[in-house]
């Protein structure tokens, strides 16, 4: 949603008037704020916790995807124009490729976003889960299995952030960098 919001708004001055300011509001509010209006609206059952980790991966992404759209080099667009690109060819030529490099950025922050939220989201009405299992051990004051499950999430982390960054060289292989 991140990545779709971010691409009609960078690409469009009407589609930044109409989008970047509810998203902005969205912004200034945790999403972790949102979980008691979540759960009024989508009871405690998985809908609400997909909905607020969507809720919290969609800002990294749109923001970071947006800036590296609005800071693509007007030269490459000027150059864009003077072959004549076609609108699919100026996207698939210029705008992802000056996207991308945002794009991940923010998908980075959104997976360390997703763990966040995952972890408090599990909490509610569980029966299962690390999120579950760390609320159980907190209850009876067992902080090795409080600790065995950080370490667990901070693996995932981890795990997640190496896949994003598998990809992230693997899009991005082109790209000349300092190392």
């Amino acid at each position: 949603i991140g990545t779709i919001l971010a691409l009609i708004s960078g690409l469009s001055r009407l589609g930044e008037a109409i989008i970047d300011g509810p998203v902005q509001i969205k912004r200034a509010i945790p999403t972790l704020a949102l979980i008691p209006l979540l759960m009024l609206w989508f009871g405690i059952g998985e809908g609400m916790k997909v909905t607020a980790i969507a809720l919290a991966v969609l800002i990294p992404i749109y923001i970071q995807t947006h800036s590296s759209l609005r800071s693509i080099d007007s030269r490459y667009v000027e150059l864009a124009q003077t072959l004549r690109m076609g609108y699919r060819e100026f996207i698939r030529e210029v705008i992802l490729p000056g996207a991308l490099p945002g794009f991940f950025l923010g998908l980075r922050f959104a997976v360390t976003y997703a763990w966040l939220s995952l972890v408090v989201v599990e909490q509610v009405n569980a029966t299962s889960g690390i999120g579950y299992m760390i609320d159980l051990a907190r209850n009876y004051g067992q902080t090795d299995i409080i600790i065995v499950g950080l370490v667990v999430y901070a693996l995932l982390g981890l795990a997640s952030d190496g896949s994003v960054r598998f990809f992230q060289e693997r899009s991005l292989s082109w790209r000349r960098t300092l190392a």
